[in-house]
């Protein structure tokens, strides 16, 4: 039932960055919808499904599961204010090596599954008339550096996507954000040596940044948000 708060719903809430937005927007007075392959994972630190709280099952290659939990989240809270597209992963598709057959995983659910998210959400969205979504792209969503050319093409698709949102959704209040780290010190980089976990971008900042941009005004609107940990001459 709506009672006025605020909700966010974030994917990929378990760990890492999902689950410093999922905290930090809680703390900021949001109510939370996660969606989550494994539920029970993430109640060690968020507790048990409560009038502020909702845990769904969430299986991104999942083409029903975007719609489920939409309708969850509008059967418990009765309204969505900001959509956090966060799950992903990383496989390496390389021009010359890595299985050409991986690329319709990697972009099954770094990219089909938050645009079908995205088109779910939508009419709740435009009914907040303030609504905020924020795809977690990269860096590599922006220029290419290493050799993972699978990863580095779903997220550039990823930043186009939030271009598209921007478009459709901004006579609606809807304004979107491409949100593009380097490296961070999450699991996704722990076999990273260079830089050293120590010298990486810590989710927690990220998150923060999160709560800032959702919480401006429609007139100041950030499109893409770009976030290193160390020096590059062209970003």
């Amino acid at each position: 039932m709506d009672d006025g708060r605020k909700v966010a719903m974030i994917s990929g809430a378990s760990r890492g960055i999902g689950a410093e937005i999922a905290a930090a927007l809680a703390e900021a007075g949001y109510a939370l919808s996660l969606g989550v392959r494994r539920p029970e994972a993430v109640r060690d630190r968020f507790g048990a499904d409560g009038p502020d709280l909702l845990i769904h099952p969430y299986e991104a290659t999942d083409p029903a599961a975007a719609p489920a939990w939409v309708a969850a989240t509008l059967e418990r809270f009765g309204r969505i204010d900001v959509l956090v597209n966060n799950a992903g992963i990383a496989t390496f598709v390389g021009l010359e090596d890595g299985d050409p057959d991986e690329l319709d995983r990697l972009f099954a659910v770094d990219v089909k599954a938050p645009f079908l998210l995205i088109r779910a959400a939508l009419p709740a969205l435009k009914a907040s008339g303030a609504g905020r979504v924020v795809n977690v792209a990269s860096l590599s969503g922006k220029r290419v550096m290493g050799l993972n050319a699978g990863y580095q093409m779903a997220k550039h698709a990823v930043v186009a996507l939030t271009h598209a949102v921007r478009r459709l959704g901004w006579e609606h209040g809807i304004r979107a954000t491409a949100l593009c780290p380097g490296y961070v010190a999450t699991d996704l980089t722990a076999a990273v040596s260079d830089p050293p976990p120590e010298a990486m971008t810590d989710p927690k900042d990220l998150a923060r940044l999160v709560v800032t941009v959702v919480g401006l005004p429609n007139t100041a609107a950030v499109a893409e948000l770009l976030v290193n940990c160390r020096y590059e001459h062209m970003l």
